[in-house]
């Protein structure tokens, strides 16, 4: 189960101009399928633009002995009026999306998964479950470290807050305390 936006990120040889470029396309849910299958210890995914002529596929990884799934293997292709050869990217070494078996992996934040060199995929409000779904619903969300890293700040400053309203305080006490020597005889 996924729910995600996606842009993908291509770099290719264009027949109009003659020389490499780089072109991006944001994957439209109108014009998408979806199809994907399931097997014990994997999961694949298979998303085509039809508009664009673009196919994506991802596949998951569960290893059953650590109850831990993760995105193994990206593949992209696309065959544009305007590329002198079909264009296709594949990485099988992916480390990506990782999760616990019976909940879903979610990301609010942009995550850039690098496919190769000439390849990339953003992707947005991203949450996936390929193992463990119960229904037709996510299972608990684990958040990714983007999400998490957004906490981290307002934590961080708000100690910082804490520890100046902490050094105010000690500089008010050290100079009321001194204010009250009052005057010497000479």
């Amino acid at each position: 189960m996924a729910k995600m936006g996606l842009q993908i990120n291509i770099t290719y040889i264009s027949t109009s101009q003659n020389k490499i470029v780089q072109n991006v396309f944001n994957l439209q849910s109108n014009v998408t399928n979806g199809t994907g299958s399931c097997e014990s210890e994997s999961a694949s995914l298979s998303i085509t633009d039809h508009a664009d002529k673009i196919s994506i596929g991802f596949i998951f990884t569960l290893n059953t002995t650590s109850r831990k799934y993760h995105l193994s293997e990206v593949s992209v292709s696309a065959a544009l009026p305007d590329m002198k050869e079909h264009f296709f990217a594949q990485n099988r070494s992916l480390d990506y999306m990782r999760g616990t078996l019976g909940y879903s992996f979610k990301c609010h934040g942009e995550q850039t998964l690098n496919v190769t060199q000439n390849a990339s995929i953003n992707t947005f409000l991203l949450q996936v479950q390929p193992f463990g779904v119960k229904g037709d619903s996510f299972g608990e969300a684990e958040e990714c470290q983007l999400d998490e890293d957004d906490l981290l700040i307002p934590i961080i400053v708000g100690a910082a807050l804490a520890g100046l309203v902490l050094i105010v305080l000690l500089a008010y006490l050290i100079g009321r305390k001194r204010s009250h020597a009052g005057y010497q005889s000479i």
